[in-house]
């Protein structure tokens, strides 16, 4: 197989893995251990927070030593970390497991993104689309898998949580023997950079408005989806919709957007991306605030599927936009920062919406939610110019990219 199929094979189950430790059993095994609301929040957010603090220096680290190392990396930490959960026996060592289990993840995204954008330059978008597609199926799958573990062992008592860790660690010894067969490919960018070398390289992407700004729709658009998912099944539950319909709404999202990621790829590659990113979120705002407008399941349901078709369309643009604006050699950094930045739009999303929601209810909040996203589309519109207004291939070859 290629490179690229091998990536991502190993993205589906490490993705896969990551997200079985969480979803459904975290909550479970966090209470089961006595914790209080506050305490299982705490444990469910500080795995994100790993995200934001390592996401940049994983990216830095792949510029210097290749990605291949980065990604091998990661695959151990996939492997071996969930096997540390069957040994806790409070709530303070799962906070410890889970953020150093959040490591995994930010060491894989943000360098396989870069492993992939190296690789490809003209259909970049459409290749992007299908790693994010197969680590969507492994995000998918993994509640389903987690859940049937659960019901299946129950009879088992507390080592029905340990039989969902073991398939964890599993998934992701997986993802270790995909890793280390992948096959070998020439990394120009990796010629043992000094550390001057990636500094300087590092100031050069935070300085790039085009890194920044696109970095800030994309925080923007997760603020949103953040939003989405922590207070539509409560906001649905109160309009009486029953828990089944909630989860095939929150299922068929997703499913929208895996499917639809490499087409939306495929068309930034032929059309242009900043157009892509600023239509996109405008269509996003206006989805967030149909959100409150709405009641019946129908209405809801038709909400979700458009906004998992909205953050198709953004995200499927805004990586490879960046990986177009940067260097080669810095194209992990670059990815690093995207990850950083879009990483604290996910996990303060649920809390400021929270805020708001407490004091003037959930149709506030998603409105809210919306107009931020309105804000930052039109902040994008602002640094990109009329560029952003037309479609055309003109804001592909930015300076920076890779001439292979």
């Amino acid at each position: 197989m290629s490179p690229f199929r091998f990536l991502c094979i190993t993205g589906f189950f490490a993705i896969l893995s990551s997200t079985i430790s969480k979803s459904p059993v975290l909550p479970l095994f966090a209470a089961h251990l006595g914790a209080d609301p506050a305490e299982i929040g705490m444990v469910a957010g500080i795995s994100a927070f790993s995200g934001v603090i390592f996401s940049i220096p994983a990216g830095l680290l792949a510029d210097r030593y290749g990605r291949r190392r980065i990604l091998i990396f990661s695959s151990v930490l996939f492997a071996t970390i969930p096997f540390l959960y069957l040994i806790i026996d409070n709530i303070w060592q799962l906070a410890l497991v889970r953020f150093l289990h959040g490591f995994a993840t930010p060491a894989f995204l943000p360098v396989g993104m870069a492993y992939v954008s190296d690789l490809y330059r003209a259909e970049r978008g459409e290749k992007m689309g299908w790693f994010s597609t197969a680590t969507l199926l492994g995000r998918f799958c993994a509640p389903v898998a987690g859940g049937a573990i659960l019901s299946a062992v129950t009879l088992f008592g507390d080592m029905r949580f340990g039989a969902v860790y073991v398939f964890c660690g599993a998934m992701g010894l997986i993802a270790l023997f995909m890793t280390l067969r992948m096959p070998a490919v020439e990394e120009h960018h990796t010629e043992r950079r000094t550390w001057k070398g990636i500094r300087l390289g590092f100031l050069a992407v935070i300085s790039s408005r085009v890194i920044i700004v696109t970095s800030m729709v994309e925080a923007a658009i997760l603020f949103a989806y953040g939003t989405f998912e922590t207070f539509v099944p409560l906001f649905a539950q109160k309009a009486g919709i029953s828990t089944t319909a909630i989860g095939i709404m929150i299922s068929a999202q997703v499913l929208t957007l895996a499917l639809t990621k490499p087409v939306m790829g495929r068309f930034s590659d032929r059309h242009g991306r900043k157009a892509q990113i600023f239509y996109g979120g405008a269509m996003c705002a206006l989805c967030m605030c149909a959100f409150g407008l709405s009641s019946s399941f129908e209405a809801l349901f038709a909400a979700s599927i458009l906004l998992g078709l909205c953050l198709s369309i953004v995200t499927s643009a805004t990586s490879a936009l960046i990986a177009d604006a940067s260097r080669c050699e810095d194209r992990g950094a670059a990815m690093g920062v995207l990850g950083s930045i879009m990483d604290i739009g996910h996990s303060t999303g649920p809390l400021a919406a929270g805020i708001v929601a407490g004091y003037f209810g959930f149709s506030y909040a998603f409105m809210a939610a919306g107009g931020l996203v309105a804000a930052i589309a039109l902040c994008f519109l602002f640094f990109m110019g009329k560029r952003a207004l037309s479609f055309g291939r003109a804001d592909i070859d930015e300076d920076g990219v890779c001439s292979k």
